[in-house]
């Protein structure tokens, strides 16, 4: 049996290649491109929590220079859920809305831009404390949720064909 795991495995993988199937990052140019986007966010904790969830999901390299430029444009809703018969809301909906620009560094033109909506709902307590740890909570997954979107869609495009500022087709 434990024999068979291998061998099930190199016959998967010969047939995903019979296919011409291939992995998303193994496209060439999609990690050096991601990697040199320079992220520019709206000021507050929303802003901040999804530049860093950028950074880290485009392995952001600090020594190079930038590529793209991104511009992120934010939108939070908040709305009451799950109403108590005396008029207070024991969850909440949370709704970010992220809406990206990707200019090309020298040229300033623009290469790609996109929404990303995303949807949660969380708890509110009755102590005070506990209900904005939970909001806080929620703005922080929904940050997190959103850069892993953008990651995917830039991804994908960059992979499909998109070429970072100054390189040619080959």
């Amino acid at each position: 049996m434990k024999r068979l795991a291998p061998l099930a495995a190199l016959a998967l993988a010969a047939a995903l290649a019979g296919c011409g199937f291939a992995p998303l990052y193994g496209q060439p140019g999609v990690v050096s491109s991601l990697a040199a986007i320079d992220v520019q966010a709206p000021p507050g904790r929303t802003g901040f929590l999804i530049r860093q969830h950028l950074d880290d999901a485009f392995a952001k390299d600090r020594s190079a220079k930038p590529a793209y430029h991104m511009q992120l444009a934010l939108a939070e809703s908040r709305y009451p859920r799950g109403v108590r018969v005396d008029n207070v809301a024991t969850r909440y909906e949370y709704v970010l809305t992220a809406t990206y620009s990707l200019t090309a560094v020298p040229s300033g033109a623009l290469a790609k831009r996109g929404t990303i909506r995303v949807e949660l709902t969380y708890d509110s307590a009755d102590q005070p404390y506990a209900s904005v740890a939970s909001q806080q909570d929620a703005q922080d997954r929904a940050a997190q949720e959103a850069a892993h979107r953008i990651q995917l869609e830039l991804a994908a495009w960059l992979a499909e064909g998109a070429r970072p500022p100054g390189v040619k087709p080959g």
